[in-house]
């Protein structure tokens, strides 16, 4: 079995002890360190197999079987990619643990545990087409949107310059955010990021802008189905 990052937990809902999350197991369409791209559709077999069979992907606590902490409750493919919501199992300590972790900010990744069914080589891209996979679990992992390789594709755009915030919101629907995510994040991110209260631009080089920059993403604001800020 394989896996593979998605990206950050989108929402934290806490009803009573419920311990609900939602999320992104998998983005459509982007390029990961291993060369892999997972192709919308890829997962719709799968889907409908575990609903036919009254059955759900596992929750498991970082791909550890031997740690299952919940159970998802709803899973769907739309534009972006795997669309999770789960519930933690809040009589098990992993499952507190990992929602006082998430709560908290300290993590915020979702990661897919997967069998490849169908792939495709594109020689002319450089990728492997990842067309249909039989989804075995989805977990809560310490890394979410596979960091390093936004980390690793912003220092290239950046080679030149700071970026504009169009030539930004194109990298990040390159890596796989939706329109309304790349513009949130962008405008509110990279936009406070480089102005000062006086107006100026604030060049911060090296890994100090790497981790302001990343720091500023996660702390845009959601956006939710209407377009508005959640």
């Amino acid at each position: 079995m394989k896996t593979k990052q998605g990206m950050p937990v989108l929402k934290l809902k806490k009803f009573g002890e419920k311990g609900e999350f939602e999320g992104y197991a998998s983005v459509f369409g982007n390029r990961d360190s291993y060369g892999d791209v997972v192709v919308s559709g890829a997962f719709k077999d799968s889907l409908a197999e575990h609903a036919k069979n009254d059955t759900m992907p596992k929750l498991f606590w970082q791909h550890d079987s031997w740690k299952p902490i919940g159970s998802w409750l709803e899973m769907e493919e739309d534009d972006t990619g795997l669309k999770v919501k789960g519930r933690l199992n809040m009589d098990v300590q992993q499952g507190r643990e990992a929602y006082a972790l998430l709560e908290a900010g300290d993590i915020d990744g979702l990661s897919i545990g997967y069998r490849v069914r169908e792939s495709e080589d594109d020689e002319v891209q450089g990728v492997t087409l990842l067309k249909e996979l039989d989804l075995v679990e989805v977990s809560v992992v310490s890394l979410g949107a596979n960091e390093q390789a936004l980390v690793s594709s912003f220092k290239s755009i950046r080679a030149e310059g700071l970026p504009s915030l169009p030539e930004f919101e194109a990298f990040l629907r390159d890596a796989g955010f939706s329109k309304k995510e790349a513009t949130a994040i962008a405008g509110h991110g990279l936009a406070q990021l480089l102005r000062s209260d006086s107006g100026e631009v604030e060049v911060v080089e090296g890994d100090e802008f790497m981790a302001e920059l990343w720091a500023a993403m996660r702390d845009a604001p959601i956006i939710d189905e209407t377009g508005e800020p959640d």
